[in-house]
């Protein structure tokens, strides 16, 4: 495939607009890549990394295997999810712990639109398709009411468990690789290995990923080869089911020391706005929650139309 220098350019912001999802823990990175139009390729370019490259790398060389795995492709999204964890991660959190509601507003816009554009991708209802698209969504709420661990696990052993658990929901639209790590209890050794630069956990973490990303790609590569629509089912089901754990407004259960020693609150399940208010005894900042709603769901309508536009030329 040809590509321009522009091309490449809005591939690291996709990019960047996945490993700012994936920082989340609610939004997945899947998702943005479905909705801008990559998911499919990233999939193929993941699967490529196989004994065919190697045996391309050896008779052939760099040029001819850096061609077949699609290189330019991962690197520019590589490039992008790279720089936009480690730049985004402590701005996130921030904003996970001081405006939380305005941050999962914005997202739970985000998640809605792109639950339209990936329905919209299923050629043919019937009754398999309705009946994955219900199991999906029953089988992520639950996810979703499950109880975040308790204790952080800072074992090498977990966190390579975790990295390979935690990516293969970062590439499944619908389920968050962040609140995959959140369950595990692996969520602050994680997030605090990337802010305070610690190589050894990050490289433990890398390695497990890896393992996780090249073994599951292979699954959804199968899945979508023959059974597209009803993977498609299946993941808009999870996407809709995943919607409990990022509603902006829910109960403070306590609180909880995050990985810097500073006190955060724990939410619990989901509400109303005003129960919200006379539960919590804050504001649920109604409005602006909801005006950033919106700007989440014009965000995704925007992205599709510019991808079906550049589909087009």
């Amino acid at each position: 495939m040809n590509r321009s220098l522009f091309d490449y350019v809005l591939i690291t912001l996709k990019g960047l607009a996945m490993g700012a999802a994936d920082v989340v823990p609610g939004v997945s990175g899947g998702t943005i890549a479905f909705i801008s139009g990559i998911y499919e390729e990233l999939i193929t370019s993941i699967n490529n990394v196989n004994l065919d490259l190697l045996k391309t790398l050896r008779k052939e060389g760099i040029k001819a295997a850096w061609k077949q795995l699609n290189g330019n492709f991962l690197f520019a999204l590589l490039i992008g999810i790279g720089i936009s964890i480690l730049s985004l991660a402590k701005v996130i959190k921030s904003l996970l712990n001081n405006e939380p509601v305005l941050l999962w507003a914005f997202f739970f816009g985000l998640v809605i639109a792109s639950i339209l554009f990936i329905g919209k991708q299923i050629k043919t209802w019937n009754w398999k398709t309705i009946l994955g698209f219900t199991l999906g969504a029953i089988i992520a709420y639950y996810i979703t009411t499950l109880p975040s661990g308790e204790q952080s696990i800072n074992s090498s052993w977990f966190i390579f468990i975790a990295g390979a658990l935690a990516i293969c929901a970062m590439i499944l639209p619908g389920i968050s690789g962040a609140f995959i790590l959140v369950l595990l209890g692996a969520y602050e050794p994680v997030l605090g290995a990337i802010n305070n630069k610690d190589i050894k956990t990050i490289a433990i973490f890398a390695v497990g990923a890896v393992v996780g990303l090249l073994s599951f790609s292979k699954i959804l590569k199968w899945l979508f080869s023959n059974y597209n629509n009803l993977t498609l089912a299946v993941l808009s089901g999870f996407i809709l089911g995943s919607l409990n754990k990022i509603w902006p407004w829910k109960i403070i259960t306590g609180t909880r020391v995050d990985s810097h020693g500073e006190t955060v609150n724990v939410y619990g399940k989901s509400i109303l706005p005003n129960t919200f208010e006379t539960t919590n005894n804050l504001d649920s900042q109604l409005l602006f929650a909801i005006v950033l709603m919106v700007v989440g769901f014009l965000t995704i309508f925007i992205m599709e139309k510019f991808a079906t536009k550049k589909q087009s030329n």
